[in-house]
């Protein structure tokens, strides 16, 4: 499998959507780079029903889940390392960088900015 095309940006918690090819050539759009309390993580493509809630349309096993983060998060880090880190420190005037700085990145956001 691999990434087919990623758009980043910062909406929120949300960092990239991106879409993925598998050995079988099939593509599968909808994912999404969010970053989380313990950093960043891969979000499965979801569909909104009448009420307005997410729910995840495709699913994988745990083995497979974490190769998909383990590449999309390589794939967004290769391209968006300096740029990314770049605006979230220079909001944090004044404040240390160091082992902290993943936790007062975190504190920017609410539990309401999460687009789904």
């Amino acid at each position: 499998m691999k990434i087919e095309r990623m758009n980043k940006g910062n909406w929120g918690k949300l960092r990239a959507f991106f879409d993925l090819k598998t050995s079988d050539g099939f593509v599968i759009k909808g994912f999404k780079i969010v970053e989380g309390i313990n950093g960043l993580f891969v979000g499965m493509p979801s569909v909104q029903n009448k009420e307005g809630e997410y729910y995840d349309s495709v699913f994988a096993d745990k083995d497979l889940r974490d190769e998909l983060e383990k590449l999309a998060i390589r794939e967004y880090g290769q391209e968006s390392m300096d740029s990314s880190e770049s605006p979230i420190s220079s909001n944090n005037e004044g404040q240390e960088t160091g082992d902290n700085s993943e936790n007062v990145k975190n504190k920017e956001f609410d539990e309401d900015d999460i687009p789904f």
